[in-house]
């Protein structure tokens, strides 16, 4: 499917100067119809301009009419013949001389918004080279002091729809990676069933009644007969010494 030039900022100006419908809008920019009913409640796209395809010579005014006479129709991109072939491009990008002098203001816009993106993609996006890239983000270029970030999509140095894809990629990277190191971790705290099973239990300091299981009160007992009351002898405590007194009682 071919979508038109900076699909979110035509988005935008659709919502904004027509009555088509989010759906419409949607399958003309390549979009989901929930982010363009976001565009509508200033949710998605906030501060973004407008990219008018009718100047840009993308849409015919009488394609916009129709569409908004009929919700059920859908638009059709104007044919451009300077477009065909573009995304058969390969190899690395072409930047012309003209606008060459961007390429710092845009690398320091993706540095700046967009920190997830690695130099491979955003050498992808701007053509340039990593030296360049690294020397803006540590601000060691010669030029640091007027470099002035500028989207790269507005000064044409990368289609809109190259900058979302990107984008999407490093994010789907990124959460790879987080989902990763989580998984390492859990690895490490946590054990098998059998390794668990046959791990040695961990040392713990005995509670009031834990650890009291195998005291042995013959060992600690002053007296043998107070070790275990059940091994005393009943006999022996009822013969107890006899007194003075005691044989006088006896009879004769």
């Amino acid at each position: 499917m071919t979508l038109p030039l900076m699909p979110k900022a035509t988005a935008v100006w659709l919502v904004e100067n027509t009555s088509l419908t989010f759906k419409q809008i949607a399958e003309f920019t390549g979009l989901h119809e929930l982010e363009v009913n976001g565009i509508a409640d200033g949710e998605v796209a906030v501060g973004m301009k407008g990219f008018d395809p009718i100047a840009n010579n993308q849409l015919d005014p009488e394609e916009i009419k129709r569409c908004e006479a009929d919700p059920k129709a859908r638009l059709r991109l104007k044919r451009n013949p300077a477009a065909e072939g573009e995304q058969k491009r390969k190899g690395p990008r072409y930047t012309p001389l003209s606008r060459r002098q961007d390429r710092p203001a845009a690398i320091a816009w993706l540095v700046r918004y967009h920190p997830e993106l690695s130099d491979s993609q955003i050498m992808k996006l701007v053509g340039t080279t990593k030296p360049t890239i690294q020397s803006i983000r540590d601000r060691t270029h010669w030029n640091s002091a007027n470099i002035v970030p500028v989207d790269p999509v507005a000064v044409g140095l990368c289609k809109q729809t190259e900058l979302d894809e990107a984008v999407r990629k490093a994010a789907e990277r990124k959460r790879r990676e987080q989902e990763e190191v989580m998984s390492a971790e859990e690895r490490m705290s946590l054990l098998s069933t059998d390794e668990s099973l046959s791990a040695e239990p961990s040392p713990r300091m005995p509670s009031a009644i834990s650890g009291l299981e195998n005291f042995s009160l013959v060992e600690h007992a002053d007296d043998p007969r107070d070790a275990d009351p059940d091994s005393a002898d009943p006999d022996a405590l009822f013969n107890l010494p006899k007194g003075k007194g005691d044989e006088d009682d006896q009879p004769v």
